[in-house]
Parts: structure tokens; sequence; C-alpha cells
């Protein structure tokens, strides 16, 4: 579990170091008191001379900005509800690239597999879904017939239960092999 940053907190040692520069501490004297680097007590300090303590308020979050805004994330995801099809792709199937192509064409932003995948995940809340393994020409009743009435009489042949094979020469009963030929 990824634990929340303390962002209120990060803020007020930010602004404990503004007050200590406004007292006249050194970066020193606030990497010290404050067990922080050497480069972050540096660029706290160029904010703060610039800026004032108020500089040093912070963006209350971490990380990038997003590429996407949240207007963008919707058109995006009523692209993809339509379906890969209606999107302009041969099959039902989303992969990654798909998605990334939908989302480079809805919003002019291009992202890798793995960036699309963060999206799909943690902005859109998406999972991974594997498709149903099944032939499409596939005759049900055929199936159900089969089932029924061929297959208690396979399944009671030598080996009809057992591991199948589509090598000709696999299961071979005892009585087809003489002086190391085939007989057939």
């Amino acid at each position: 579990m990824r634990l929340r940053r303390d962002f209120d907190a990060l803020t007020q040692r930010r602004l404990r170091a503004g007050k200590m520069f406004d007292d006249g501490s050194s970066q020193t004297d606030v990497v010290r008191e404050l067990g922080v680097s050497r480069e972050t007590a540096s660029q706290w300090h160029a904010t703060w001379r610039e800026h004032g303590v108020q500089g040093l308020r912070g963006a209350q979050r971490a990380g990038r900005l997003p590429r996407l805004t949240d207007e963008q994330l919707v058109k995006v995801e009523k692209a993809l509800a339509k379906g890969p099809t209606r999107n302009g792709f041969p099959t039902e199937l989303w992969t990654l690239s798909r998605v990334a192509t939908v989302i480079e064409q809805v919003t002019d932003v291009s992202y890798s597999t793995t960036q699309t995948w963060s999206i799909l995940r943690t902005r859109l809340g998406w999972s991974r879904q594997c498709p149903a393994r099944r032939v499409l020409e596939a005759d049900p009743e055929a199936i159900a017939v089969w089932a029924r009435d061929r297959w208690p009489v396979e399944k009671e042949t030598p080996d009809g239960a057992g591991r199948g094979s589509s090598s000709k020469t696999s299961r071979v009963s005892i009585g087809t092999l003489s002086g190391g030929r085939r007989h057939g």
C-alpha cells in the first residue's frame, strides 16, 4: 500500500526554513535543524530570496502535473466506450497501443504503453481483462450433441480419458505393432 504524503507537514517544514532564513540562519543551519539535504536547503533558500516565505508554501501536490485534463479524460473514455472497431481497429480487442492511439487522436497527447496503462488504471479505474477463449465458428448445438452422445464412448476407450495428441502415431494400441512396423 502506498503511503500518502503529509503535505501540511511538508509545507510547515518549508515555512519553518523560511522563518529561519528571515532570522538570519544559514543553509547549513537549516540542513542540521530540519534534517534535509544541502540541495533541498539550497533550493529553499533560492526560493525564499526570490519570493519570500510565501514562496515556500508549495503546490500541495507531488510530481509533475498531468498532461491530460479531466475534460480530456472524459472525451477519451467516451471514445473508448464506443469500442475498438468504432475507433477504426479490425477487432473488438483493446490493447494498450490501441488505447494510446485513441488518446492521441482525441487529445493530441501521445503516451507510451506503460503510461497508457497507468492512465487506464489510476485515472480511469480500468482493470486488465482477458478475452474469453472461444472459437467464433463454434456450433453450440453440435458440441452439446457430441458431449452427450460421443464423449461417453470416447472416454471408455483405452487412453480415451488420457492426454490427447495431434500425432497420428502416438495412440497406438497393442497389436498394431509387429516387428517394429505398423500394419494398417
